[in-house]
């Protein structure tokens, strides 16, 4: 399955979003491929950011993992909204409107 949520970063602070993301813990890259995820690969675009996950299970099995509560805590100061795996919806995203091979 693939999902793609849509977050934003916020304006003032995305230097610093940009620093997070260089510095991925290999605990949370595990915990996340252990959750079902074979891949996720994040776009921005300004402060707008799209989050492409291709995923054996739903989103939703992260959101049980501490590593990921821990993600989300550290991403709650860079983000508009952190996307909350367990919530209604997540497993849901933009709607698709077209793909090429």
């Amino acid at each position: 399955m693939r999902v793609a949520p849509h977050t934003g970063v916020r304006p003032d602070v995305i230097s610093a979003y940009e620093a997070a993301h260089r510095e991925v813990p290999e605990e949370l890259t595990a915990a996340i491929r252990a959750a079902g995820a074979t891949s996720w690969t994040l776009h921005r675009s300004g402060p707008d950011l799209l989050h492409v996950q291709d995923c054996a299970r739903l989103p939703a099995a992260l959101e049980r993992l501490p590593v990921d509560v821990a993600r989300r805590s550290r991403m709650a100061g860079l983000l508009d909204a952190v996307h909350d795996c367990s919530g209604p919806g997540a497993d849901a995203g933009p709607p698709v409107v077209g793909e090429r091979p």
